[in-house]
């Protein structure tokens, strides 16, 4: 019961009934900066059948953000966010977005506008929203779906339909925590949005949640969300981190202490994320105090022929996605009064990126209530954290 799976055909079997043959369908996965998809990824999304029919004619690819060949300058917003989009998607006659609503400490919620503003887009239309005077504005936390990121979005995907002279068509689900399909949206964006965010809100936010708490305690994973690495590499860690605090800023107080287990043992996935060693080391020098110190250095990453071509051609993130990375983590330490890494077995990484470092939870406990919160704090569990949707 894939959403991606069940709606591809269902968007497949009209537009075969209007008229449109095989031939003419591409299957374009909207990936952004995130790794191109391998063979093995395609056939897992898409399952056996839609594979065999679409992958050996050459029907299935994903997007390329560094391919100027197949990407279609599309000039400014009004708002002065420089747009460029897949020409694919731009050349089409009908361009279907299918994607989720899912709670997103980005923007509020995935799909939408996000999906074609982060999806099919360029780094530089990407550097409109994913940097430190968005996301470190007073409307980003807690999430919401009335921020300058979200307000952005939808201006990219309106600029990139004005140039098209055609609305995207969007097929959204809004998931359940097993990723189950709770309810199904299709139409233009503008308008189907808010729709979906009705039901995706009755699934996602806690209206009833009023009681603060001092500590929040959680686990990290090495493998989730971005992908394995991500509880590991000293600034995805910080990533995680902080969308815990978009997350639940809500019910933090103003003295909030995160403890967190994490084995924190110096895995950074160079493969997956080549450019991030370079970075952290550069945050440890030439004056960086705070990770929006590093944002001046976007360019340059972003440009790095041997960064691109690994995104290119190594299914490896795009170097300014580290960026975003670096924008959000400094979240992290401006909402909260200390976090506390459990377990490290490389405690050094974790007090390079401003943490602290305990062996045990009772360690950590103890010397958060005798610093931050006094001796009887109101104390929140997170068991399932990264692990459901």
């Amino acid at each position: 019961t894939s959403h991606r799976k069940v709606a591809i055909r269902a968007c497949l079997d009209e537009l075969y009934a209007a008229g449109v043959e095989q031939k003419d369908v591409l299957l374009l996965f909207s990936n952004g900066l995130h790794p191109r998809a391998t063979v093995a990824e395609m056939q897992t999304i898409l399952g056996p059948e839609l594979f065999g029919e679409f992958y050996p004619t050459g029907q299935i690819t994903s997007h390329d953000s560094e391919d100027y060949d197949h990407l279609v300058d599309l000039g400014y917003t009004a708002q002065g966010d420089h747009v460029i989009m897949n020409k694919y998607v731009y050349d089409a006659d009908v361009a279907v977005l299918i994607g989720h609503t899912q709670g997103n400490p980005y923007g509020g919620y995935s799909g939408g506008y996000k999906h074609c503003a982060t999806g099919i887009s360029h780094w530089r239309s990407i550097s409109a929203h994913h940097v430190p005077q968005v996301m470190h504005r007073q409307d980003f936390v807690p999430v919401s779906t009335n921020s300058e990121m979200r307000h952005k979005f939808d201006q990219q995907g309106m600029r990139m339909e004005e140039k098209m002279g055609k609305k995207f068509f969007c097929c959204d689900a809004v998931l359940d925590t097993k990723s189950r399909q709770i309810e199904i949206n299709s139409g233009w964006a503008r308008e189907m949005q808010p729709v979906s965010w009705k039901t995706a809100d009755k699934r996602t936010y806690v209206h009833w949640a009023e009681k603060k708490y001092d500590i929040i305690v959680f686990g990290m994973p090495t493998n989730f969300h971005y992908g394995n690495g991500m509880g590991t590499n000293p600034i995805q860690m910080m990533q995680a981190l902080s969308a815990q605090v978009i997350r639940h800023r809500r019910i933090m107080s103003d003295r909030c202490v995160f403890i967190v287990s994490s084995i924190c043992d110096g895995y950074f996935h160079d493969e997956r994320w080549p450019y991030l060693r370079e970075l952290y080391d550069l945050f440890q020098h030439d004056y960086m105090n705070i990770l929006p110190d590093m944002n001046r250095y976007g360019e340059y990453f972003a440009t790095k022929e041997e960064y691109i071509r690994k995104y290119r051609f190594a299914n490896a993130f795009h170097p300014f996605h580290g960026f975003s990375m670096m924008s959000c983590g400094h979240l992290a330490e401006e909402h909260t009064s200390a976090i506390y890494i459990v377990g490290a077995r490389e405690p050094g990484i974790a007090r390079s990126m401003g943490l602290k470092t305990r062996a045990t939870f009772e360690e950590a406990l103890a010397d958060a209530m005798r610093k931050y919160t006094g001796p009887n704090p109101n104390i929140l569990a997170l068991p399932r954290t990264f692990t459901t949707a």
